[in-house]
């Protein structure tokens, strides 16, 4: 076998590393990858807003269309770690190229189609969110060039996946900081029309983020044909390919799927708040965004689990398995600990900083006591869900948050407004994070885990297991 050194080096830290510190090691350059990802949404708001609250409005029309094309993406880069990172874990560096070289075929095939479209449907999906006639022209100019550059946007985050898939989280969180930097310094002159560039205003900021976003796709080609050699030069034949994208769509699907409830689930709980007035939902619009941040930690582990569990499956390390969960739980629960005192203890000046109205102020406070000290049990579901990933179980993933968000969550919210207005809510939300924590958590230890674990002592080959 012919396998880049780099690989074999990150392979056998992944395989043989002592699990916590290796876990740890490749979390912390997770979290600055997420981090310049929430940065490039920040400084496109920033400005844009300097254009004007119509603009503003527009592009912020485009949110929830954005976010649902980002999760087939999300979908694919998901199904490409797990399979990746299994061959890798099998030590079959021609299964990685393929997989890796079909996963970008795939992307680019998925999200020109989902491109075009998109495209061809912007009127009519706009104008049934609530667009308004005079945002549509706005909304028409920023659209289209993203949804045409979508593919250039798509494919650094699969490569980015494959990446990952090898040990490797450092490169890139260093090509998505890069890409935050490039998009922060375009911004400005396609927006404004600075130098010898028009301005362009929204349109600007859209072509701004797909150019930098290319930037990022040449490198991470780079990464993956140069350094890592894990591209085929030749176009693999049809068998491969389709068997290739059959294995990655296996846990894209629900993956993507997965991914479309968390933004469901916050529009119902939004109405469901917007009840008690524009204070209300003010108030849970900033405590769901400081949430974001809070939860960036266990966000990036989840992130690296999969990757992590895959390989290790591939080996059939299944000790290192259950002692990764094992870790992953007490991080999260250190996390979410170390989170709500900080979130308790600022909550003044945080809601002040936000709001002038004394009443988002106090409701914002509430939501910092109550929430975050949840938040370790909610980092419980979303390790489980990415673990399930790793172990080539996507519907238990899907599973797993259609538990939190649809049977708990959301109609303990709705009983807790009955029963105690906006506080109920929060509390609502609170207890759906303890119960779907404790459950998620043991369901998969005791049943999926032991599933794939009795799949491997009967020494079923991993194409079979994949299977069942």
């Amino acid at each position: 076998m012919s396998q880049n050194k780099s690989i074999n080096k990150r392979t056998e830290d992944m395989l043989e590393g002592t699990v916590g510190p290796t876990l740890l090691k490749l979390t912390l350059p997770m979290i600055v990858g997420l981090l310049s990802v929430l940065l490039i949404n920040l400084v496109d708001t920033f400005y844009i807003g300097q254009l004007g609250l119509i603009e503003l409005a527009s592009v912020s029309f485009t949110f929830p269309v954005v976010f649902v094309v980002w999760s087939i993406a999300f979908g694919i880069g998901i199904g490409t770690s797990s399979v990746v990172a299994r061959a890798i874990g099998q030590g079959n560096h021609p299964e990685v190229k393929i997989l890796t070289t079909a996963s970008l075929y795939l992307t680019f095939l998925v999200m020109g189609i989902v491109g075009v479209v998109g495209v061809m449907t912007i009127n009519p999906v706009f104008t049934m969110l609530g667009a308004s006639p005079d945002m549509m022209p706005l909304i028409r100019d920023y659209m289209v060039i993203w949804f045409l550059g979508y593919p250039l946007v798509a494919l650094p985050m699969v490569g980015n996946n494959a990446i990952r898939a090898t040990g490797d989280s450092k490169t890139p969180s260093m090509v998505m900081m890069g890409l935050a930097i490039v998009n922060a310094i375009l911004d400005p002159f396609f927006i404004f029309g600075i130098g010898p560039f028009p301005m362009m205003g929204v349109k600007g900021a859209a072509i701004a983020t797909v150019i930098s976003y290319f930037f990022a796709l040449v490198a991470g080609f780079w990464v993956l044909g140069k350094r890592e050699k894990m591209l085929e030069i030749k176009f693999p034949s049809f068998e491969k390919l389709f068997s290739s994208w059959s294995r990655i769509l296996y846990i894209a699907t629900p993956a993507a799927f997965a991914n479309v409830l968390a933004p469901l689930a916050s529009a119902v709980l939004t109405r469901i708040i917007s009840s008690y007035g524009a204070d209300a939902v003010a108030a849970f619009g900033i405590g769901t965004r400081i949430e974001a941040v809070a939860m960036l930690g266990v966000m990036a582990l989840t992130a690296i689990l999969t990757p992590f569990i895959a390989q290790n499956l591939g080996a059939r390390n299944l000790g290192r398995i259950r002692e990764a969960l094992t870790y992953s739980s007490k991080f999260s629960h250190v996390w979410g600990l170390l989170v709500a005192f900080l979130l308790a203890v600022s909550a003044y000046p945080i809601a002040s900083i936000f709001s002038d109205d004394t009443g988002v102020q106090y409701l914002s406070r509430a939501y910092l006591w109550i929430l975050p000290i949840s938040f370790g049990f909610m980092g419980l579901s979303m390790i489980a869900s990415s673990a399930c990933n790793g172990l080539n179980r996507p519907f238990e993933s899907f599973v797993v948050q259609i538990f939190r968000l649809f049977i708990l969550i959301v109609p303990l919210a709705m009983i807790g407004s009955w029963r105690f207005g906006i506080l109920g809510v929060f509390g609502g939300i609170f207890v759906g994070n303890l119960i779907s924590g404790v459950v998620s958590t043991t369901w998969v230890k005791f049943s999926v885990f032991i599933k794939t674990e009795k799949l491997i002592e009967k020494s079923i080959p991993m194409q079979e297991i994949e299977q069942k």
